[in-house]
């Protein structure tokens, strides 16, 4: 794992991309926050890591698709939505929006900036 340092207001988190690869995830602790990054098939996310449902932590949370819109009574699984599941009670959140499909008014947890630099992502808090 790399270094943090600090870029105007945002705080910068470098992680080696060897040492995350597709389908892992690891967890980092920015300013009393901790952070869960993954790695999607090649494309990296960060998010807060607690559910805003009852606080249970994300990290352990399965990354897959989710049931696209439908009409009542009938179920589309769609593998290019991705989420990420909350362990405890299943509420999924937006990879990208980090809004929960089924109540995006109400929950939400933090998404967080990831860039590629070189052989380093970068997670900017």
């Amino acid at each position: 794992m790399g270094g943090a340092g600090s870029t105007d207001t945002r705080q910068r988190v470098s992680i080696r991309k060897d040492a995350l690869p597709p389908g892992a995830t690891t967890t980092v602790t920015v300013r009393h926050r901790e952070i869960v990054v993954f790695n999607d098939g090649g494309r990296f996310h960060a998010l807060f890591n607690r559910c805003p449902h009852q606080q249970a932590p994300m990290a352990p949370g399965r990354v897959a698709g989710t049931n696209g819109p439908t009409p009542v009574g009938q179920f589309r699984y769609d593998s290019e939505h991705r989420v990420l599941r909350c362990p405890w009670h299943h509420y999924e959140f937006d990879l990208t929006t980090g809004r929960c499909p089924a109540d995006p008014g109400r929950y939400r947890v933090a998404v967080y900036e990831v860039v590629e630099d070189g052989e380093d992502i970068v997670v900017l808090v």
